[in-house]
């Protein structure tokens, strides 16, 4: 069966380096920590108090009154992406076209922030809920906004994997286009985690860093969560081209396994099954790979895990690999972070500009990758791999190419 090309022709993204993909970037690029101390109600009582927060963020300045009540703040997150992707992409959809597009996203919590307001009052003396909590709390309510704002009413849906949500579902729509079920997909994905009930199950966990996000540093000391909204238009090479879009890059393969190991630590093995499965769909040989947008949590056990998993792929090649995690810039996301690093890899192969390890000190012998520290590096890759190892071992992996 013949498979078609799939390319990116619009990026969107509001993230704690920005309020739109420019901005963000532009912070890849600059290397700058979007982490900062948390400005959410009650978070001075946590054991961490930082986070990678989207600053100055106001809903009016993007929603009506009247539809923000109904938008918890990571389904805004996922709308305000959706259209500066559509935006981007110029992509004018007649009635047929959008019968057969798609919107698929990634969110792991949904609305935590309308639940932990709702449970509050709930467990008080008031025992009432927000008559809208339930379309607010739904993890499926940007992909759902998203349909009703575009008029698009192919397949839509959300994908709940942990911290892989958003590679599943680019993955997904990928193959949903590729394969010509759709012609046209929006995907990515959206997560907003700062209220407070949330915030006291990662420090339960006890993996959150008390200062800063330092991937693969030696002294890294945990993982920074962070917030925000990332989307993707994919569509044909073929229409593409037809329409003269910009092109960013194409997608060419997607891998996925399931560790069947542990709900909270990784397996070295399951993910690089899901990384050589990736290269297998794309046809391409561990040799051509460039670069590769780490999962990279900066927590004891994921980092020197991610490192041998590459080295089981990669082999003797891993000495020449440029590695980053910009999570080190814009935190963790979790179910939107592979969307994030998506656009940021598209956008790296685009420009010529692979982003950086922010915030790095001191190799670890453990990770003994070129991790690209601190300053972002110019340099053209043709073949580039994007990595999510999530909770409950399920991983996801993008490859992407860089289009001429």
């Amino acid at each position: 069966m013949h498979q078609r090309r799939v390319v990116i022709t619009g990026l969107g993204a509001i993230t704690a380096l920005g309020h739109n993909v420019a901005e963000f970037w532009q912070g890849l690029v600059e290397g700058r920590s979007g982490v900062r101390p948390l400005s959410a109600p009650g978070c001075a009582a946590l054991r961490f108090h930082n986070g990678a927060e989207v600053e100055g963020y106001e809903p009016a300045q993007h929603f009506p009154d009247k539809q923000a009540d109904v938008l918890d703040r990571f389904a805004q997150f996922g709308l305000i992406a959706a259209r500066e992707a559509m935006r981007d992409a110029r992509l004018e959809l007649n009635a047929e076209q959008k019968e057969r597009a798609a919107i698929v996203t990634g969110s792991c919590l949904g609305g935590k922030i309308s639940e932990d307001e709702n449970f509050a009052s709930i467990y008080s003396d008031k025992q009432r809920a927000h008559p809208l909590a339930i379309p607010r709390a739904m993890s499926n309510a940007a992909a759902s906004h998203i349909s009703m704002e575009f008029g698009i009413g192919g397949p839509v849906f959300n994908v709940s994997t942990a911290c892989a949500s958003s590679n599943h579902a680019i993955g997904q729509a990928f193959m949903l286009v590729r394969s010509g079920v759709t012609d046209v997909a929006l995907a990515g994905g959206s997560e907003s985690p700062f209220t407070f009930g949330h915030l006291k199950m990662w420090e339960a966990l006890r993996v959150v860093s008390p200062d800063t996000c330092r991937p693969f540093s030696k002294e890294r000391r945990g993982m920074i969560l962070g917030e925000g909204g990332a989307m993707l238009v994919l569509e044909t090479l073929e229409a593409a081209r037809e329409r003269g879009a910009r092109v960013y890059a194409e997608i060419v393969g997607f891998g996925m396994s399931a560790d069947a190991f542990h709900v909270t630590q990784p397996s070295a093995e399951g993910a690089a099954r899901a990384v050589a499965a990736a290269l297998k769909d794309a046809g391409v040989h561990p040799e051509q790979i460039g670069y590769v947008n780490a999962h990279g949590t900066a927590t004891a056990i994921n980092d020197p895990l991610e490192t041998q998993a590459l080295r089981l792929v990669f082999r003797e090649h891993t000495a020449r690999l440029n590695v980053s995690s910009t999570k080190s810039m814009h935190g963790h996301a979790l179910g939107a972070a592979g969307a994030l690093e998506a656009v940021a890899t598209a956008l790296a192969l685009q420009h010529g500009i692979l982003p950086p390890t922010a915030n790095f000190l001191e190799p670890d012998p453990q990770c003994d990758l070129d991790v690209i520290p601190n300053v972002a590096r110019r340099v053209a890759v043709e073949y580039a791999v994007s990595n999510s190892f999530a909770f409950g071992g399920l991983n996801a992996v993008l490859v992407f190419r860089k289009t001429d």
